[in-house]
């Protein structure tokens, strides 16, 4: 069947129209809230608007939305919901509701029905559940909760049509939220620092960060993409190591804004080659993302594509985006990085780095490292 693309672009005009019409009568409502420079009908959509601090009053969330599936489509008026409402939620009642949406199997099931009604050995075979007992055992909590509907016994279920805005826009919250995951890891890894530094907390030693920055220059290096290390050791105890390679990629990973650099740098992962740096007694990996949560502040420089990049972070969570600080026709990537005094009591030392540099030239013929010490 074609589609009737003239009626729908006239739906999303009208439901834009709706939706400017309902800003525009709350900012006419509401005088003072919004900054005498907002034009709804300059700015479109976006409208910037300075709330004054009055009590009560924390502003409002406008949404409005379409959504056409394979078998039915949907589109729903503009709505406000005042975020003191939101905040004076029941607490016990909200935490219920995630909670029975807080399983990825359940997640799966709702994401499956929105797209069309499925029967439960659809179902089974689409999520690969193996079992139709695992699959109802779901399904039970999802239709006690009305997130399900089936159409009779033994029928395709489906999600119900006011249910389906409320999902859309907690999944679309959720993905504002992803990165959140990769920060609670970086947590974990500064109150876990032992599995892999493999030492008592007084004994941790600073080097062993090091080693994991340059174990990735090695393997450029193996690559056939690098062959010389700049190692400088700066006046306020941090350290930065600098290679030729091919830079950390930039790209933003697909489906997401996520630049590569910031998911290398934030996503602690075992490399499944079985590659990466183990310290001596060490249960885990020390990949570049471990460094990173056990600073106390790390910069990363990027050359690659013509361009320069930047990025900074502290204790692993970044304090910027992706910043292009200028053009380049070299390729590499520099790390500086402090390692935190929290969990570090040890300094670096000149004398063993020095003797660190010399090893690993001896090592890599063909990759050429140098010390500097710039704290003399």
């Amino acid at each position: 069947m074609s589609r009737d693309y003239g009626a729908e672009l006239d739906a999303v005009k009208a439901g834009l129209s709706e939706l400017q019409q309902l800003v525009r009568q709350w900012v006419q409502a509401n005088p003072g809230k919004a900054s005498p420079q907002t034009d709804v009908a300059e700015t479109g959509m976006t409208v910037s608007a300075q709330l004054q601090e009055r009590p009560g009053e924390a502003g409002g969330i406008f949404y409005s939305g379409q959504y056409r599936g394979e078998k039915w489509g949907y589109r729903w008026e503009p709505r406000e919901r005042r975020v003191s409402e939101l905040l004076g939620l029941d607490g016990d009642k909200v935490a219920k509701v995630l909670s029975a949406l807080g399983h990825k199997q359940r997640l799966d099931i709702l994401r499956s029905v929105l797209t069309e009604p499925l029967t439960g050995a659809e179902l089974v075979e689409r999520l690969n559940m193996g079992t139709t007992g695992q699959l109802y055992h779901h399904i039970k909590a999802l239709l006690g909760a009305n997130l399900l509907v089936q159409e009779e016994r033994g029928g395709r279920y489906s999600l119900p049509g006011h249910r389906a805005l409320p999902l859309l826009l907690l999944l679309s919250a959720a993905s504002d939220l992803l990165d959140t995951s990769d920060y609670m890891e970086l947590a974990e890894a500064r109150s876990n620092a032992g599995a892999y530094l493999g030492a008592a907390s007084e004994e941790y030693d600073p080097h062993l960060l090091l080693l994991a920055v340059v174990d990735n220059t090695i393997l450029e290096h193996k690559a056939g993409s690098c062959t010389e290390a700049n190692i400088f050791l700066h006046g306020d105890g941090s350290i930065t190591v600098a290679d030729d390679g091919r830079g950390i990629p930039v790209q933003a990973l697909p489906g997401t804004d996520t630049p590569g650099v910031q998911a290398v740098l934030t996503r602690i992962v075992q490399r499944s080659d079985g590659a990466s740096f183990f310290a001596p007694g060490g249960e885990k990996g020390i990949s570049i993302s471990v460094v990173n949560a056990l600073s106390e502040k790390l910069t990363v420089g990027i050359r690659r594509e013509g361009k320069s990049f930047r990025q900074d972070y502290k204790h692993g969570i970044p304090q910027t985006g992706l910043i292009t600080i200028g053009t380049t026709k070299e390729t590499g990537t520099s790390v500086t990085f402090l390692p935190d005094p929290d969990i570090f009591r040890a300094s670096f030392s000149p004398a063993r780095l020095s003797g660190l540099a010399d090893e690993i030239s001896a090592a890599y013929p063909g990759l050429a490292v140098r010390f500097y010490n710039e704290a003399e």
